[in-house]
């Protein structure tokens, strides 16, 4: 039984659920793998970088976050040896971000399992549901930054994945905390 279309429909609220539950699959599903340490940011913040590096204000721009949001992000990635950073070399105010080895095998598990959540989902849903789910989705992206991000998002496959740092940048020592 569908329920009407109304402005009391608490549409946010079970997309806030489904986020929740999504987010806790995909811990569940890296956790399997051997990645126990999820974050939500990784997602984005990994496959973003599997396509290349990228500087701090740019991974916040694509997680619409503040530069220094952004460098939390890459602290985390860097604590746990999933990447590295290097100043540019034209331009040393620029700090760039790029996977380890180790982060390209994280963005290949995130995609990964993704792909399977993904897989799992079409099996469940009729595919005129899930037509309509993404037209919704899509409809509740509210500005383009979000539409460029979904694109660049789905964009991401696993075959797809940067392995090593650029060419241009020397990989730096790692970073000891403290």
């Amino acid at each position: 039984m569908t329920q009407s279309s109304t402005g009391s429909y608490p549409f946010g609220d079970l997309l806030a659920l489904a986020r929740q539950s999504w987010v806790g699959q995909m811990a569940d599903g890296l956790r399997a793998m051997g990645y126990r340490d999820y974050r939500r940011s990784d997602a984005a913040a990994v496959r973003l970088l599997a396509r290349g590096p990228a500087s701090i204000g740019r991974l916040g721009e694509v997680l619409g976050v503040t530069r220094q949001a952004a460098r939390k992000v890459v602290d985390g990635l860097e604590r746990r040896g999933f990447a590295a950073t290097a100043r540019d070399d034209r331009d040393a105010r620029q700090v760039n971000v790029f996977l380890t080895p180790e982060g390209a095998a994280y963005a290949e598990a995130v995609v990964a399992v993704i792909g399977r959540l993904n897989r799992d989902l079409v099996r469940r849903v009729d595919p005129a549901d899930l037509a309509g789910a993404d037209a919704v989705l899509r409809a509740v992206l509210a500005d383009d930054r979000a539409r460029r991000l979904a694109g660049c998002l789905a964009r991401a496959a696993p075959g797809r994945l940067a392995r090593a740092a650029p060419g241009r940048l020397a990989p730096p020592a790692p970073r000891r905390p403290g």
